[in-house]
C-alpha cells in the first residue's frame, strides 16, 4: 500500500495548503473587491452571478465524465487502477499552475468590471474544479479503508490549516482605498503555490513511476463512438436516480455548501458592521484569521471522533451544535458583543468542520456505487463531479441570497455607495447610536436565520441518508473482497 508510505500523504497533503492559501482569499474578497473596489453595478453583477451558477454546476460532472465515462457501460475501460492514478497525478501538473494564475487576474482590474466579473469566476472555478476534482478522486484511489481515508484526511486539514494562515496576513494588507500592498501580497502567493503545485506533483508522479506501475498514454487509448457514450450516460443517470443515498446526501451538502459561502462571502462584512466600534482593527483580524485556521485544527479532533462513532454520526450532531448556537444566539441578542464574537466565529468553525469531513462520505458512496452496479473500476471522479453538479449552485446562490436578505433587513443595499456599507473608518457612525437600530437588528437576523434554517434542513435530509452502520460495513467488505488498489506490474 504505497499510499501509506509518509513521502505520498506529505505529497497529496500539502496540495490542500495550496488551494487554502488561495481559495480563502477568493472567498473573503473576490465580492468586496468587485462590488466596492472595481463598481460593478447590481444588474452585471446578478447576471455574472447567474452564468458563474450555470458553469459553477455544469463543469463538475462535465471533466468527472470525461475522466471516468470509460467505467460506465458493457465495454468497460481495460486501464488499471494504477493507470487511473497516474492520469490524475498528470492533470495535477498541469492545471495546478494555470489556476494559481486564474487567481492572480481577479486582483487587478484589467478590462469592464462586468466582463472581467464572468471571466475571472469562470476562469478560476473551471481550474479550481479540475485540481479539485483529480485530488478528491486520489482520496478514493489511493486508500479503501476508512482508517487509511482517515490518515489521508488528517494530512489534508494539518496542511489547509496552514494554508488557513493567509487570512491572518490578507486582513492587514486589504484596503479598498490602496490596493498595492494587497496586490503584492496575492502575487506572492500565486508565485508560491505554482510552485508547490509542481512540486508536490512531479514528487508524487516520480514516486510511484518509481514503483514500475503501469503508466497509459493517449494512443493506446480506446476510442469510443458517439453513440456508445450516450448510452453510457443514460445508463449512469438511471443508475443515479436509483441511488438514493447519493440524492439526499446532494440535498444535505447543496445547504451546507451554501452555508459555507455566506459565512466566508459576508463574514467580514459582520465583523465590520454587526459589531460596530466593539472590536478593534486588529481584533477583527485575529478573529478573522482564527476562524479559517479553527476548523482544520478542530477537524483533527474531529476525524478522532469518526474513527471511535463513525462520521455520520459525528456530522449529525454538528448539525445539532449549529442548530443549538443560532437558537441561543437569537434568545440573547445582538447586545453582548464578545458572546457575538464568539457566535461568528464559532458559526463558521462548526459549519467548516462539517465540510471538511464531507469528502469521508463521498468517498463511502464511491464504494456504494462499486459494489451496487458490479462495476470494474471505481468511478470516483465522476461520483465527486455529480456530487458537486447538485452542490456548487449553493457557491453562486450564498452571495445572491445573502445581498437580498441584507438589502430586505436593512432597507440598505451593497451595490449603493452609502456610508454604512462603507470601509471602517474613525468618522464611522457607531451601529450602537439609536438610530442605528433597525440596520444593526437586520443583520443580526440574518446572521442567526440563515444558520437556523440551513440546520433544520440539513437533519431532515440526514435522517434519511442510509449509509452507516452495518450498511457501511457490508459495502466495505464486499469491496474489499473484489478490488486491491496499486498491483505492481
Amino acid at each position: 500500500m504505497y499510499h501509506r508510505t509518509l513521502a505520498v500523504r506529505l505529497a497529496y497533503g500539502s496540495m490542500s495548503l495550496f488551494i487554502a492559501i488561495l481559495h480563502n482569499v477568493f472567498l473573503l474578497y473576490y465580492v468586496d473587491i468587485f462590488v466596492s473596489v472595481y463598481k460593478i453595478d447590481r444588474n452585471s453583477f446578478w447576471l455574472g452571478e447567474a452564468i458563474f451558477l450555470v458553469w459553477n454546476s455544469l463543469n463538475d460532472p462535465l471533466f468527472g465524465w470525461l475522466s471516468d465515462h470509460r467505467a460506465l457501460g458493457k465495454n468497460q475501460s481495460s486501464l488499471s487502477q494504477s493507470e487511473i492514478v497516474q492520469k490524475r497525478f498528470r492533470s495535477l501538473i498541469t492545471y495546478g499552475p494555470l489556476f494559481t494564475l486564474a487567481f492572480l487576474c481577479i486582483w487587478f482590474q484589467w478590462c469592464h468590471p462586468s466582463i472581467q466579473f464572468v471571466i475571472c469566476l469562470c476562469l478560476y472555478d473551471g481550474f479550481l474544479t479540475m485540481i479539485d476534482l483529480n485530488h478528491l478522486a486520489l482520496l478514493a484511489d489511493l486508500a479503501l479503508s476508512s482508517e487509511d481515508r482517515t490518515a489521508l484526511n488528517w494530512y489534508c486539514s494539518v496542511f489547509s490549516g496552514c494554508g488557513s494562515m493567509s487570512v491572518f496576513l490578507s486582513y492587514r494588507f486589504w484596503d479598498r482605498d490602496n490596493m498595492g500592498p494587497f496586490h503584492v501580497f496575492c502575487a506572492i502567493l500565486t508565485i508560491f503555490s505554482l510552485t508547490g503545485f509542481l512540486v508536490s506533483s512531479f514528487l508524487l508522479k516520480k514516486h510511484f513511476a518509481t514503483k514500475k506501475v503501469k503508466v497509459d498514454t493517449p494512443d493506446m487509448e480506446e476510442r469510443q463512438s458517439e453513440a456508445d457514450q450516450t448510452l453510457e450516460l443514460k445508463i449512469f443517470v438511471k443508475q443515479l436516480i436509483n441511488h438514493s443515498n447519493f440524492i439526499w446526501f446532494a440535498l444535505m451538502n447543496l445547504i451546507q455548501v451554501f452555508h459555507c459561502h455566506f459565512n466566508s462571502n459576508f463574514f467580514p462584512l459582520f465583523l465590520d458592521k454587526l459589531l460596530g466600534d466593539s472590536i478593534s482593527p486588529q481584533t477583527g483580524a485575529i478573529l478573522l484569521g482564527v476562524s479559517f485556521v479553527a476548523p482544520h485544527i478542530n477537524n483533527l479532533y474531529f476525524l478522532g471522533l469518526c474513527r471511535r462513532f463513525g462520521v455520520y454520526t459525528v456530522i449529525k450532531w454538528l448539525f445539532y451544535v449549529k442548530l443549538s448556537l443560532s437558537v441561543i444566539m437569537l434568545m440573547v441578542g445582538p447586545n453582548w458583543p464578545g458572546l457575538l464574537c464568539f457566535y461568528i466565529a464559532s458559526n463558521r468553525v462548526f459549519t467548516e468542520g462539517t465540510c471538511k469531513l464531507l469528502n469521508l462520505i463521498i468517498s463511502d458512496l464511491v464504494d456504494e456505487d462499486f459494489v451496487l452496479h458490479n462495476r470494474k473500476q471505481a468511478i470516483s471522479a465522476l461520483i465527486f463531479g455529480t456530487s458537486a453538479l447538485f452542490s456548487k449552485p449553493g457557491q453562486t446562490l450564498a452571495p445572491l441570497i445573502g445581498t437580498w436578505l441584507l438589502a430586505k433587513q436593512t432597507g440598505y443595499s451593497l451595490f449603493y455607495s452609502d456610508d454604512l456599507w462603507a470601509s471602517s473608518s474613525t468618522d464611522r457612525t457607531s451601529f450602537h447610536d439609536s438610530a442605528n437600530s433597525s440596520l444593526r437588528w437586520g443583520c443580526f437576523y440574518v446572521l442567526v436565520y440563515v444558520p437556523i434554517a440551513c440546520a433544520c434542513i440539513q437533519i431532515l435530509a440526514w435522517t434519511r441518508f442510509k449509509l452507516h452502520g452495518s450498511r457501511l460495513q457490508w459495502v466495505k467488505q464486499m469491496r474489499e473482497g473484489r478490488w486491491f488498489p496499486f498491483t505492481e506490474v
